[in-house]
């Protein structure tokens, strides 16, 4: 069985590489990111190639999105692998230590959780950053991209390659399956005897595909329905970048917001402003009866949401908004549509601040700043393998420590338990 083969292939490369020095691991790394910049131009390319057959198939808007390549994005493909290798070598870091009564020495080290599968759809960057992120926690790595990517990740597994021999380090420590058929995935996900660990990243139906067949571990990287609570008594002026930001500045991605709460003492000011910032950005507003009748009276157009609009992943430039009673209210919103991934409330109210940080359930909450923050490279993990929404085991953004189990070592001198 392929499969088989693949698995059993990154098991015995994840032996060495969870050994390997820390200096060869970033000469790999530092292989890696010139080979992006010296094969710029095949690589774009090659997504240019995969783009033009996306189009053909009818792929259209957040998925050809984050398809897409440009100069800018292929140099932080390259900045990204880069700054995970002048990031700290997890492996071994000491997390605690302490001396028994008895004399014993314990502490709890971090060790690589070995082989790695990682599922996701089209973004070409993932397989850059899982490759670094995966390489640098000692982690044996096998890839699989959708079809949709299938010659910009191809052009990205030969640069791995070269990157892995130039160092000595085992040819199979990443692997880019080329295979993107729903038929070897299913064979891998029952690969448990080697693959300690799947990391999906894609929409709902291959959330559903992984974990029906799943016989190893899954963290699960599923939608962002994100929310923008602004609170009474919020400064207006600064509020209205955020929200801009939040939903505009890259609509297609999870971290985006999809609902703007509004309190009702602040709406009749926020909302003119918000929606107008909001049409000259391109984005399309669904709105409750009241913020849609406040929208109307300030000439600014809405149109009235559904019920199914709350809740729901437009990964579009479309935004529902609710005017809400209060922040217990729009606590109970997010509780009940919100799906674990990130929610901001803007206030200048600290006791506001700390209730939403406390009772909100998200592995990121972001006061006073866009939910777009939610990223490992802006928040100092070098990049991000995905963000989990799942709490075992990890929660939020997964960079290297995320990618490590950790291990007890006791020391003593003869002792025997009594």
């Amino acid at each position: 069985m392929r499969a088989e083969a693949i698995a059993a292939g990154a098991a015995l490369a994840a032996r060495d590489l969870a050994h390997a020095p820390t200096a060869q691991k970033d000469a790999a790394l530092a292989g890696l990111a010139d080979g992006i910049r010296s094969r710029r131009r095949r690589l774009l390319a090659a997504n240019a190639r995969d783009i033009a057959t996306a189009r053909k198939a009818g792929v259209r808007g957040a998925l050809l999105d984050r398809l897409a390549l440009d100069d800018r994005r292929v140099e932080a493909m390259a900045e990204a692998v880069e700054a995970v290798a002048a990031l700290p070598d997890p492996v071994g870091e000491v997390v605690a230590s302490w001396r028994r009564p008895n004399g014993l020495e314990v502490r709890q080290q971090r060790l690589p959780l070995g082989v790695i599968l990682m599922v996701y759809e089209a973004r070409p960057n993932v397989t850059s950053d899982a490759a670094a992120l995966c390489l640098k926690s000692g982690n044996a790595a096998i890839l699989r991209g959708g079809s949709e990517a299938a010659r910009a990740n191809a052009v990205l597994a030969d640069l791995v390659a070269s990157a892995l021999e130039n160092v000595g380090l085992p040819a199979r420590s990443v692997q880019v399956v080329d295979d993107p058929s729903r038929e070897l995935l299913a064979e891998l996900l029952t690969q448990d005897r080697f693959i300690d660990l799947c990391i999906p990243r894609g929409g709902q139906g291959l959330m559903r595909f992984v974990r029906e067949r799943a016989r190893v571990p899954v963290v699960p990287h599923a939608e962002g329905v994100c929310h923008v609570y602004v609170d009474g008594g919020a400064d207006v002026g600064r509020a209205v970048p955020v929200i801009v930001n939040a939903k505009a500045q890259r609509p297609g991605v999870c971290n985006a917001a999809e609902c703007l709460l509004v309190h009702r003492t602040i709406a009749r000011e926020l909302l003119p402003r918000a929606g107008r910032a909001l049409l000259e950005a391109g984005v399309e507003l669904r709105a409750c009866p009241t913020s849609l009748a406040i929208l109307g009276r300030a000439s600014v157009k809405a149109v009235a949401a559904t019920e199914a609009d709350y809740g729901r992943e437009f990964l579009a430039k479309i935004l529902a908004i609710r005017v809400v009673r209060d922040l217990e209210q729009a606590l109970e919103h997010i509780a009940r549509h919100g799906t674990g991934h990130t929610e901001a409330i803007l206030t200048r109210d600290l006791a506001s601040a700390r209730r939403f940080t406390r009772e909100v359930r998200a592995s990121a909450v972001m006061v006073n700043a866009s939910t777009r923050f939610n990223d490992g490279g802006e928040l100092g993990l070098g990049a991000e393998i995905g963000i989990s929404t799942g709490r075992l085991h990890a929660y939020g953004p997964m960079g290297l420590r995320e990618l490590c189990a950790k291990k007890f070592v006791v020391e003593g001198d003869g002792h025997v338990r009594e």
